[in-house]
């Protein structure tokens, strides 16, 4: 696993108009995208880890980004489904307002992955332009591609 970002993504994973209003909610449906996963072993314990770690601590990076994530038995290497949201969603006790989710899942075996995709994507997400973009992006598609012109610039 090089930590690219768009070796995991796929359009059929990647919702642009969440429609839930509420955390748990939005979690839910984004996460559903990985529902059926070819690398996601059971569904429903990774989903029950993701919503226990969320619990434990607030997944939100800033700049509007969150980055809930499950380490679990229940997948068998790295996934990822990506929700957006233009309105935004009170994430943390804070009221941090979220509007770009990355929901990951990964194997608790195989940490470094993990690592390296947490630090690719807080690389990629530092750049205001580039979060505009991914913002603004119409298809699932676009984002793909403004994802990939984000790795590129760095070099990932």
């Amino acid at each position: 696993m090089s930590g690219r970002i768009t070796s995991l993504l796929d359009p059929s994973r990647i919702v642009l108009r969440v429609q839930g209003t509420k955390r748990t909610a939005a979690l839910n449906e984004i996460a559903r995208l990985l529902d059926g996963h070819p690398d996601v072993a059971n569904f429903a314990g990774f989903y029950d880890e993701l919503l226990a770690r969320d619990r434990l601590d607030t997944t939100c990076l800033g700049n509007a980004v969150a980055l809930p994530h499950a380490r679990t038995e229940h997948v068998r290497k790295i996934v990822m489904a990506v929700g957006r949201c233009d309105q935004g969603i009170a994430f943390d006790a804070n009221g941090e307002i979220v509007k770009l989710f990355f929901v990951l899942g990964t194997p608790k075996t195989k940490p470094g992955d993990y690592l390296a995709v947490v630090s690719a994507l807080c690389k990629i997400l530092k750049d205001p332009a580039d979060r505009a973009t991914f913002l603004a992006a119409p298809t699932p598609e676009a984002f793909i591609a403004a994802i990939a012109a984000a790795e590129a610039k760095l070099g990932l």
